[in-house]
């Protein structure tokens, strides 16, 4: 049968992210890997020296906070104030100019955009099995595929000076991660397209790989940790987040960082607002492939609140939606949140999709190993935005290991989980052959990593003092402990 109008415009036909490698055979693809590692040497990869004319890193977050919610914005400062690693988090904007500048090979991928640690994390696949994979996709983007490896590269360094590890223990965590992220890629590049397709990173993979390795104290941290995330099917969360009134399931309120829609000041009659919202779901229930739309056809809307979420995303526009099934017991919990251009578009070119919340779900859906099956978008104009959204279950197993109380053992295996876990997702986009030949068998791109990292970290310790400066003056306003 022939693809539908409809389902064409739901799914547009995709084309190949690096069309250089459309065509050639596996000797050829290696050739062009060799041929970037002529042109653009592995060792060059070390180099990094703020630009002349650097744009200042305070201006650049004032600039993407002039289009979030007035009210959250000293909320996100606040919690970028926390360190300079948080400060990283949030600063994602920043260190996508600081990469524009750096040595490129030309070979594309599906970059993640924001691949620091804290952004890998387990969570449920559709067949209820915990998987591990990168979690955050909101400034995903065709761009190349060093900026992800070596963002990830300088959150590890940035983590490990916050944790208080030595300069030789950040060194060796960048260094593990950099020779797991190579023969990861080395791997895929010796396998099919299906194969590839099909590589998993399961959790019991990860217990199996990296318990062994931990301290005593560190392995039973990580048992208790993984077994709350396995208990944890999205009861706990409804707990927190919901409650009974008058025998009907409501969002609690919690300002203000979960206010539900009826207690904004801007709120509107509710039976227009309960109409509004209705027209919402209905949009985002048409992008769902036709045996998710049905599921979803089956509950019904309870509730909606405003919800802050993250460190960098503070102040972008962000809900949730309580939906009930069967009966009052059977929640569904939906996030909707807002969808801006990547952070990466002023560097790697503007996204192929229209609305940006389509370019988010198309992103992940390529990236990761299974993705959430309630995975959607819309454009509501409406809910006091006119923006593009895209919308996820809001909790199901999603659990990241905090990177604030690694040691240093924990965070070296942790790096290599997360360095693995991107190679997969780059090779699934991008020419893995390519990028396998230009790494090559020695450690002369994981050396070159580690000096970029160590280089990039004294950078974001600069800007993180800036930023400080700039809050302290009254330039930035930050509401801390929020």
């Amino acid at each position: 049968m022939g693809t539908t109008a409809a389902t064409s415009a739901r799914h547009p036909r995709r084309a190949r992210l690096d069309e250089a490698s459309a065509g050639l055979t596996v000797t050829e693809r290696a050739a062009r890997g060799k041929a970037a590692r002529a042109a653009v040497p592995r060792e060059k990869h070390a180099d990094f020296e703020p630009a002349p004319g650097r744009p200042d890193p305070v201006g650049l977050l004032q600039d993407q906070s002039a289009t979030r919610v007035a009210e959250l914005v000293p909320i996100r400062y606040g919690r970028m104030m926390a360190s300079p690693f948080t400060f990283l988090r949030g600063a994602a904007l920043v260190m996508a100019c600081d990469l524009a500048g750096t040595p490129a090979t030309g070979l594309i991928v599906q970059a993640c955009g924001d691949a620091h640690v804290s952004n890998f994390g387990i969570f449920a696949s559709p067949e209820r099995r915990l998987v591990f994979d990168v979690n955050d996709f909101d400034e995903t983007l065709p761009a190349p595929w060093e900026w992800d490896i070596k963002r990830l590269a300088a959150s590890l360094a940035v983590a490990g000076a916050v944790n208080g590890f030595s300069r030789k223990q950040q060194r060796n965590a960048v260094l593990a991660a950099a020779s797991h992220y190579r023969r990861a890629m080395h791997r895929f590049a010796g396998l099919g397209d299906l194969d590839v397709w099909y590589s998993h990173a399961e959790l019991d993979e990860l217990q199996a790989k990296y318990r062994l390795l931990l301290s005593a104290g560190e392995r039973k941290l990580a048992r208790a940790d993984l077994a709350a995330a396995q208990d944890r099917d999205g009861r706990q969360e409804l707990a927190k987040l919901t409650r009974v009134v008058g025998g009907v399931p409501r969002i609690v309120s919690q300002p203000p960082l979960l206010v539900p829609l009826a207690d904004l000041p801007s709120a509107e009659h509710p039976g227009e607002l309960t109409a509004r919202l209705g027209r919402v779901i209905a949009g985002y229930r048409r992008t769902l492939e036709s045996d998710r739309g049905y599921l979803v056809s089956g509950f019904e809307l309870a509730d909606a609140a405003r919800k802050v979420v993250g460190v960098g995303s503070v102040g972008m526009r962000c809900w949730i939606i309580l939906l009930t099934g069967r009966d009052d017991s059977d929640l569904l919990l939906l996030q909707l949140k807002e969808a801006d251009r990547s952070v990466l578009s002023g560097y790697a070119g503007a996204s192929g999709y229209a609305n940006q919340g389509q370019r988010v779900v198309a992103g992940q859906q390529l990236m990761q190993a299974t993705s959430d099956i309630f995975l959607g978008w819309f454009r509501p104009g409406s809910m006091q935005a006119d923006g593009d959204f895209y919308v996820r279950q809001l909790q199901d197993w999603k659990y990241s290991l905090t990177v604030e109380a690694m040691g240093p053992a924990t965070m070296l295996n942790y790096g290599k989980l997360c360095a693995r876990t991107l190679a997969r997702a780059h090779a699934r986009s991008g020419d893995r052959i390519a990028i396998s030949a230009y790494l090559g068998g020695s450690d002369v791109f994981d050396k070159a990593l580690a000096e970029f990292a160590a280089s990039y970290a004294e950078q974001n310790e600069r800007d993180y003092a800036s930023f400080r400066t700039a809050v302290a003056s009254g330039r930035l306003v930050a509401e801390r402990g929020i």
